[in-house]
């Protein structure tokens, strides 16, 4: 008996046997034959993810209400802490992260990434009334807050250690940070410049960007998927979206909605 023999009777054994042959697994098939794509993200997280008057709003759903039309699916979106988002992903309890994700070589390791939907580089804001606290290098010594687990925080610690110490403080929230800074339990919080822009912007009575607005390198907010084979196609699909709306003018219309400028974000997913 030739090989190729051998191994159709091996099939028909198991057919027989009431068994099959196990089927590749491909996530982008199941998220169309489910007809939805499930989300998690963290709606306190102005202007990207907020609750307005009962409702999710915010540049994300924006941009994924658009990818989730062009894979012809409904979107499914959770509110889930940051801290339970990425371990949620790699057991599989949703199938994307929309709340922004700041890209580094970390992460990149351990996950997929869509293209870049906005600048990620951290910078700080302070109390509008405080006349001490202008440059970033003004934070050496004070309480600064920061939400907890993110890229951001890194960076902050980096920086007070390179400046010569600051006290970190760490929240489950940015809302709740601002509410610390607001109430002069901090002197400073540090985000993503999007972020702080868009805080200070529709609250400058209380708010005010520290001067130079940025520091530390370059980074960009995207969406983490899972890194395996299944999640391949579902990768690549996402990302071909996000280019086709860049390209017919539909990412713009949402960056200046929300933002009033229109980022020039890479065309490729920063690998640094």
């Amino acid at each position: 008996m030739t090989i190729k023999n051998t191994l159709k009777a091996a099939l028909f054994g198991l057919t027989a046997l009431g068994l099959s042959t196990p089927a590749f697994a491909d996530q982008l098939a199941d998220i169309k034959a489910a007809g939805k794509i499930v989300t998690a993200t963290d709606m306190h997280y102005a202007p990207f993810d907020m609750i307005v008057d009962g409702t999710y709003q915010g540049i994300t759903k924006d941009i994924f209400d658009e990818v989730s039309k062009e894979l012809g699916v409904e979107p499914v979106y959770q509110d889930i802490p940051w801290t339970a988002e990425l371990p949620g992903l790699e057991v599989k309890k949703f199938d994307i992260i929309i709340a922004p994700v700041t890209i580094t070589p970390e992460r990149l390791e351990r996950y997929a990434f869509s293209l870049p939907i906005a600048d990620a580089t951290v910078g700080l804001i302070r109390s509008a009334n405080d006349s001490e606290t202008k440059a970033p290098e003004d934070i050496k010594g004070k309480a600064v807050g920061v939400q907890q687990g993110t890229a951001q925080a890194a960076q902050l610690q980096a920086f007070g250690d390179k400046i010569g110490g600051i006290t970190m403080k760490e929240y489950g929230t940015t809302d709740e940070a601002y509410a610390d800074l607001a109430a002069g339990r901090l002197q400073a919080v540090a985000g993503s410049l999007p972020n702080l822009a868009y805080l200070v912007n529709a609250r400058s009575e209380t708010f005010a960007l520290l001067e130079p607005a940025t520091f530390g390198e370059p980074k960009y907010f995207a969406w983490a998927m899972r890194k395996d084979a299944e999640s391949a196609s579902f990768v690549e699909a996402v990302n071909t979206a996000l280019l086709k709306m860049t390209d017919d003018g539909r990412m713009k219309a949402i960056q200046e909605k929300w933002l009033g400028v229109n980022p020039d974000l890479p065309r490729e997913v920063p690998q640094d």
